[in-house]
């Protein structure tokens, strides 16, 4: 099946940009940062997140690597089987649940190796600061957009 060459696609990009970045920047501490920027409002900067999104549960313990790592893991089998039962005609929505399911991957693997994800995009204006990222979660977002188009573009019309 073709999406899941897309999956494939995302999880080798974002496992080498993030090992990349940690190499070439290494981890950003306290007044001791490795930066580069590229634009006024985007740089490159390593940050590891122990947390799920915007750093949720980052201050949890310990425990929360291991919870965040099953819920990965079981979200990935449910695209899974939903992608391999989704008729080939839609196509929007089979694309839509590979990007997630790549990013959902790439995540899953820091996290069950690590113990935290790689993030290292950061877009901000002034002092205010969007949450550092990582090719896996820009490739959730624009999966998760999909998903919404695709409701509204392919729903089934009701008697």
């Amino acid at each position: 099946m073709k999406v899941f060459g897309l999956s494939v696609a995302i999880v080798l990009l974002d496992q080498i940009t993030k090992q990349w970045m940690d190499h070439w920047l290494g981890l950003c501490e306290p007044y001791a940062c490795n930066r580069e920027v590229l634009l006024p409002v985007f740089q490159l900067v390593v940050l590891y997140n122990e947390g799920a999104a915007f750093s949720f549960l980052a201050d949890a313990g310990g425990w929360q690597r291991w919870l965040l790592t099953g819920i990965s893991l079981v979200v990935s089998i449910g695209i899974t089987v939903w992608l391999m039962r989704l008729p080939k005609q839609q196509l929007m929505l089979r694309i839509s649940l590979a990007l997630v399911l790549g990013g959902a991957l790439g995540n899953l693997i820091d996290r069950a190796l690590f113990g935290h994800v790689i993030d290292f995009l950061v877009v901000h204006y002034d002092q205010y600061y969007f949450p550092a990222f990582n090719v896996a979660d820009a490739a959730i977002s624009l999966g998760a957009v999909g998903l919404v188009l695709d409701m509204f573009i392919n729903r089934e019309e009701t008697p």
